[in-house]
């Protein structure tokens, strides 16, 4: 992990956790894995309150944990899991999107509690929903809650965790010093036969009380509508399956910004029929036939099943090469090349970083060198159409930033230069690995400046959010309105323009920061594959 990343986490933690989880967390990505005695002795901290705050590590999967050869445990942070939380509010506004307020709320809790049972996620979310509604409505939104509930395990966007077994009843062994979580892969978007509804019947079918209502007992007696029991089972929001949903939007979007809406929908029921058995890291997504397609294709464009295959043979046939047709029996099966559209979708992000930092001719010739691979100065100075002067200063520009690079080829053994060519090329994942660390310390700084204005504003905050606390103790208590309006104007104009001007700065800065998360989703999700292209060849 580079310093920048490990800013970032400190950061994080810091924000998120507090002072003493953040601590222990940035000396773990400092020195790696360390025992529980040598983490409190390097981090100056008692070891109960180490033990506390690896206990919220590991419950948030920020770190884990082996048994080493010598018989101790040593506990190691994972700074990836520690960088997610830059986009939570990108995972709720995407359960938001596609399962309403209610996918909304149980992915929240999920993320600010790490794991949780179902029965607990469901029983916060519907006392968020059902604040001012009566007891009969619970339990309808029981029901949702519980479907939504179901619907984003059967989606694979929620996840079991991890349990540690039973041990035999004839078993005298003593207990491992770190326990091992098994989880078995096919029950993992398995949930459990839960009846949220018929709770109280059943109750008071086993207490053996039949003659009073089924609603008047749950509202006599409270305690009866708590959700079962659920076994130990606890659940965790599945990171990759979200970060897939992510890829699968940007390819849709780039498809129908290059193409056109009917192309890009094609992909998306591409993407929706494979959505659950292709994983994060397979290159393309499984066959389809046109058939399938067609069958899957939303029924509002009322598209023909020949006006498809003529779709789909322009993107088969497209350069982007997102589409791919195997086969040619039956009219050939198509699959979308994952690993080329996140190669295509980082070279668009490097081309429009490049032109908005050297301008559109630099722009021309980086894209000149994608194309050519291999170019002589005056070969770029001709195909690009630029004069001598101006093209050497824009490649010796982009030269020092590492955004294009030379390569020598010697005639000779010595090296001569004038019997050596040298030839401009992209590297186009190195360039990607720097231009993600730059998004990286853009991070840090944004992070950095809304500490900053926060800091700096820290007395008028606090006196805003004392008044806002006497307004609602006042309103509460039934106070007249010329009350509230005095109330009001304890803040003055002037301290109320400054108010707004912290808004506005600190909601600029969080969109700016979602903005770069974006860009390092798509930087990292490249680099993710080259690493996993070169290893698949190693392999065999």
């Amino acid at each position: 992990m580079t310093h920048l990343e490990s800013q970032i986490c400190s950061h994080l933690l810091l924000a998120h956790y507090g002072q003493i989880v953040s601590k222990v967390g940035t000396h773990l990505i400092r020195t790696g894995s360390q025992p529980l005695r040598l983490i409190a002795a390097d981090t100056n901290t008692p070891v109960d309150q180490v033990k506390k705050a690896l206990c919220v590590l590991i419950h948030h999967n920020f770190v884990t944990y082996h048994l080493h050869k010598r018989g101790y445990v040593e506990y190691e942070l994972h700074g990836a899991h520690v960088l997610r939380i830059l986009r939570y509010p990108r995972y709720i506004y995407s359960a938001k999107t596609l399962y309403g307020d209610t996918g909304e709320l149980i992915v929240e809790e999920l993320l600010q509690n790490g794991k949780m049972t179902m029965s607990a996620v469901v029983k916060k979310v519907v006392d968020r929903l059902t604040e001012t509604m009566q007891a009969d409505n619970q339990s309808v939104e029981n029901i949702e809650a519980s479907n939504t509930f179901v619907r984003l395990v059967e989606t694979h966007f929620l996840q079991r965790c991890g349990s540690v077994p039973e041990p035999a009843a004839d078993d005298p062994s003593r207990p491992p010093p770190a326990p091992t979580l098994v989880l078995d892969e096919k029950e993992m978007y398995t949930v459990p036969d839960l009846s949220l509804i018929g709770q109280c019947r059943r109750r008071r079918r086993v207490s053996g009380d039949s003659g009073e209502p089924k609603s008047k007992r749950c509202k006599l007696n409270p305690v009866e509508q708590e959700l079962p029991h659920n076994d130990g089972v606890y659940w965790q929001v599945n990171f990759d399956r979200f970060h897939q949903h992510f890829r699968d939007q940007a390819i849709v979007a780039a498809v129908g910004s290059k193409l056109d809406q009917t192309c890009s929908e094609i992909v998306r029921t591409m993407l929706r029929i494979s959505e659950v058995t292709t994983s994060s890291t397979s290159s393309h997504t499984q066959p389809l036939s046109s058939n399938e397609i067609f069958r899957a294709f939303p029924t509002g464009y009322n598209l023909s099943k020949q006006v498809l295959d003529q779709y789909l043979a322009l993107l088969s046939d497209d350069p982007m090469e997102f589409v791919s047709k195997t086969g040619e029996s039956g009219g050939g099966m198509y699959m979308i090349n994952l690993h080329r559209a996140l190669a295509s979708l980082a070279c668009a992000t490097v081309e429009s970083v490049v032109q908005e930092r050297f301008g559109s001719r630099s722009a021309r010739i980086f894209r000149l060198l994608l194309r050519k691979c291999h170019l002589e100065q005056k070969q770029v100075e001709d195909f690009a159409m630029i004069p001598a002067k101006e093209a050497k200063d824009m490649m010796y520009r982009m030269l020092s930033e590492n955004i294009i690079f030379l390569q020598e080829i010697p005639k000779t053994p010595d090296h001569a230069p004038s019997r050596t060519f040298y030839l401009y090329t992209v590297n186009l994942p190195a360039t990607a690995r720097m231009i993600l660390q730059r998004c990286y310390k853009t991070v840090v700084n944004l992070i950095d400046r809304r500490e900053h204005e926060t800091r700096e504003n820290k007395r008028l905050l606090e006196k805003s959010q004392r008044i806002e606390a006497i307004m609602a103790s006042m309103q509460a208590t039934g106070a007249v309105e010329v009350q509230l309006q005095e109330i009001e104007e304890m803040i003055t104009a002037p301290e109320q323009q400054q108010l707004e001007a912290l808004k506005h700065n600190v909601n600029m800065l969080d969109s700016s920061e979602n903005q770069v998360d974006e860009t390092i989703f798509v930087l990292e999700s490249y680099i993710a594959t080259t690493r996993i292209e070169k290893e698949v060849p190693a392999k065999r």
